[in-house]
């Protein structure tokens, strides 16, 4: 079999968070579904609170420090991307806006992509669909046709809520699986190929 990654962004602000959560439990979904299609997975997650100041730093420098840079190319590197945001005033967060904003526009370019987002009540789940998908098709991403969405409900409203969000993550992460499979597995970047400049190594000293 061969192997793919499967990378999950994750903006959760708490930890734990249950943006986390979701994520977690997407790329677990994603992993056995790949299985079924002869696939083995793994997936590493890039958990972008850690990177908050970082991505600050890149907006105003212009480049990214080694911290950020080393996600930036994990994210770059997937065969399958799992993105998830906490849901704030109707929109993703701006911490998973400016992640997505500091990176090359051509690098997630036919990239199969899984969206996922969490919030307190059902009615910011239209987010995914006015907000994330929007941002991922400039991006030139390709889309899951299902998104994700788990509010409060979800976690805690008993077996009907918990067996709709386990549903909705088995369809996703087979619609991901499916787009991953279609793929060659994705090839490395040689860091030579991009160097950091001289002044960005002499700034993260």
């Amino acid at each position: 079999m061969s192997t793919r990654t499967l990378v999950v962004v994750s903006a959760g602000l708490s930890v734990p968070s249950s943006t986390r959560l979701l994520a977690d439990r997407l790329a677990q979904a994603g992993i056995e579904a790949l299985a079924t299609r002869g696939i083995d997975a793994t997936a590493e997650v890039v958990e972008l609170r850690a990177h908050a100041r970082d991505l600050a730093d890149n907006l105003v420098t212009g480049f990214p420090n080694t911290s950020l840079r080393a996600a930036i190319d994990t994210v770059v590197g997937a065969d399958g991307l799992i993105a998830v945001t906490p849901i704030f005033s109707a929109s993703y967060s701006g911490l998973f806006k400016t992640f997505f904003d500091v990176l090359d526009r051509e690098s997630l370019t036919g990239k199969p992509v899984l969206l996922g987002a969490t919030a307190g009540t059902a009615r910011h789940s239209l987010a995914l669909e006015h907000g994330m998908r929007p941002l991922f098709a400039y991006l030139r991403a390709v889309v899951a046709p299902t998104a994700v969405f788990a509010a409060s409900e979800d976690w805690a409203g008993g077996d009907a809520t918990g067996a709709a969000l386990s549903e909705r993550i088995r369809r996703a992460a087979g619609e991901l699986a499916d787009l991953v499979a279609q793929r060659p597995r994705a090839l490395t970047a040689d860091p030579f190929d991009n160097p950091t400049p001289f002044e960005a190594l002499l700034a993260d000293q």
